[in-house]
């Protein structure tokens, strides 16, 4: 018997509440997660510029979100493709997502707020050292009112991919594929880094601080545990079950990084390891509830391995600079975990004898909303691009953005 289900109604409303709230401050701490790993594997002279965009993805993302973005996502559907109310004050609105809610509202508008801002997040990693500052507070505030919203109520507002089957139980589609695919427009729109590509080769611009990229990935798994458990959204065996479905699928995916890297590159790469325990952890999110243990331990073997080829398909092939490779880290991961769970989810997988219906709502779950946020973003892109401008000038990009941006140095002599 779940504990929850013991207690009064009262009680458990209590109960849950208190665990999202929780949840959703574990949630919370991904956010300085993102901003360690970014700076820490990016030059010196823009790591205040990495943290700033980090924290204004939060400020921006908060406010849009609770005025706009929770509207559009959970407001009364309309054709199963926006929601229409639930506008500027959500809390005193009579919502049908309120009806029946076993915790606070007010808990309920947090937690989905972490999520919405760490959507935006994704994105600085991929065009730091070069994106404009003004511009980039443009991007944060349509990721969090318009795109991710869209999508989120496509998946979990009531919309028509729910309608048809598709499920996501904690974002691999609906928070780091949508990520994912902003990120990709905004780092071809903006161009490589000065120096990145010369005679047709890729160089490598080592970041200032992998010790400090490697604790943020390990403060983003630290904030996963928040992230997965807390989207069942109350106390229950489900939520103790993902726990453990997360921690084997991360760590089946850090070994991936680690093996393939050694066997690859002749080394052990402690930054492909952290990659791929983070890419285990994306891809397990759809089926965390749904997929037994060994089904998470071949998500985050295949997510942790193929990261390490996506991150060189993007750079060398696609030849999109992707400072902290979040394009395949979020996406490519995010895309597998989504399509994986169509196979091994023993509620409604194909390989548990349930037909290919519900891998076929996957598939087409991971086409629409990839198709939506790349024409969105590519046209938000492009509109900045041709009007406020979204690259710094060749003197600003080499001298930082720290100090031409914002006046600073992370660093002092």
């Amino acid at each position: 018997m779940d504990f929850v289900s013991m207690l009064t109604e009262e009680n458990a409303y209590m109960f849950n509440s208190i665990w999202v709230m929780v949840a959703a401050v574990f949630v919370f701490l991904m956010q300085p997660g993102f901003a360690l790993m970014e700076s820490g594997f990016s030059r010196s002279k823009n790591a205040c510029n990495i943290w700033l965009k980090n924290l204004c993805d939060f400020l921006v993302g908060a406010l849009v979100y609770y005025f706009i973005g929770f509207g559009l996502m959970y407001g009364d559907s309309w054709h199963g493709i926006i929601g229409i109310n639930g506008f500027f004050n959500p809390l005193d609105q009579n919502l049908q997502i309120w009806d029946g809610m076993t915790l606070s509202p007010h808990i309920f508008l947090l937690y989905q707020t972490m999520f919405c801002a760490t959507t935006a997040t994704i994105i600085s990693g991929s065009v730091a050292e070069r994106f404009k500052f003004n511009s980039y507070l443009i991007v944060s505030a349509v990721m969090t009112g318009i795109v991710y919203p869209v999508c989120g109520h496509w998946i979990w507002g009531g919309g028509w991919l729910a309608n048809i089957g598709f499920s996501d139980f904690a974002g691999s589609t609906a928070v780091h594929s949508v990520g994912a695919y902003a990120a990709f427009a905004g780092a071809f729109m903006v161009g490589p880094r000065i120096g990145k590509y010369k005679n047709g080769k890729s160089n490598a611009i080592p970041g200032h601080n992998i010790p400090m990229g490697l604790l943020g990935a390990f403060i983003l798994w630290f904030g996963w545990y928040g992230f997965n458990p807390g989207s069942e959204l109350g106390l229950d065996e489900v939520t103790f079950y993902t726990t453990i479905t997360t921690t084997i699928a991360a760590s089946a995916g850090g070994l991936a990084g680690l093996f393939i890297s050694w066997i690859k590159y002749k080394k052990p790469d402690p930054t492909l390891a952290a990659n791929g325990a983070l890419a285990g952890l994306v891809g397990i999110c759809t089926g965390v509830a749904s997929v037994s243990y060994m089904g998470s331990l071949i998500i985050g073997l295949i997510c942790g391995t193929m990261v390490v080829f996506s991150l060189q398909f993007v750079e060398k092939k696609l030849r999109v600079d992707d400072v902290v490779g979040a394009v395949s880290l979020h996406g490519c991961s995010g895309i597998i975990g989504t399509l994986l769970a169509g196979f091994l989810s023993r509620d409604a997988g194909l390989f548990y004898g349930h037909g290919g219906s519900f891998l076929l709502s996957q598939f087409i779950g991971v086409i629409a909303v990839g198709a939506f946020c790349l024409i969105v973003t590519f046209i938000l892109f492009f509109v900045l691009k041709k009007t406020l401008g979204i690259r710094v000038s060749e003197g600003e990009e080499l001298a930082g953005l720290d100090m031409e941006e914002h006046g600073m140095n992370a660093y002092h002599q």
